[in-house]
């Protein structure tokens, strides 16, 4: 069910998915350095393995949270805990003194290559895993069935889809990389700022 709540944490998920990681920024810098279709291969791997970790965690989650009260309460907490650990790393980039600031890590290869390399960034990366499950807990009821958490799969990938493709396009234009460089600070402030109050939000939502 689509509530102004989870609008609102959809919309944190598109910021975290887009903030600074293994995946955005291997994106970001394939664009930089060799296009925009490199860049694509490169974001469609990357998708395929948020796939895999979206379909395992609602499989799995859909079974243990009817059965077990706690795990739910586990992973509320880690996902507030994950937005508390981005907001911390969106102000130290903010106030970090080094100007020269790395936009990317470029990736080279056959587009199946670059396919691959990009799934097992996703498929190896811890935070995906946590993030996925953590977010399940968030926006789905503790007696949530496979239906819904499917359905909130369904709009949380379209999501990914919306951040990691358009990662792809925007960066493989001179004049956003021109424009996110020179406003990299406003941009890390205003993730901190976001990822923060989610956290906060998240953590005192169940004290009311």
């Amino acid at each position: 069910m689509i509530t102004p709540e989870f609008m609102a944490i959809w919309v944190a998920w598109l910021l975290a998915g887009g903030s600074p990681g293994p995946a955005t920024m291997g994106i970001a810098g394939t664009a930089m350095t060799a296009g925009r279709k490199q860049a694509l291969a490169f974001a469609l791997g990357i998708l395929a393995g948020s796939a895999s970790w979206g379909i395992a965690a609602a499989l799995g989650l859909s079974a243990i949270m009817l059965t077990n009260a706690w795990v739910f309460e586990v992973l509320r907490y880690a996902g507030a805990a994950y937005l508390g650990w981005l907001a911390l790393k969106a102000l130290k980039r903010a106030t970090s003194k080094e100007d020269d600031v790395a936009l990317g890590t470029p990736f080279k290869g056959s587009y199946r290559s670059l396919f691959a390399k990009g799934a097992a960034i996703h498929l190896t990366n811890p935070k995906a895993i946590l993030s996925w499950g953590a977010i399940y807990t968030i926006v789905a009821p503790g007696d949530a069935v496979p239906t819904t958490l499917f359905g909130y799969f369904a709009m949380l990938y379209a999501g990914s889809i919306l951040i990691f493709i358009g990662y792809a396009f925007l960066f493989s234009s001179k004049k956003v990389v021109y424009v996110y460089s020179r406003a990299r600070r406003l941009f890390d402030l205003a993730f901190a700022g976001f990822f923060g109050l989610a956290s906060f939000k998240i953590l005192t939502a169940r004290l009311q």
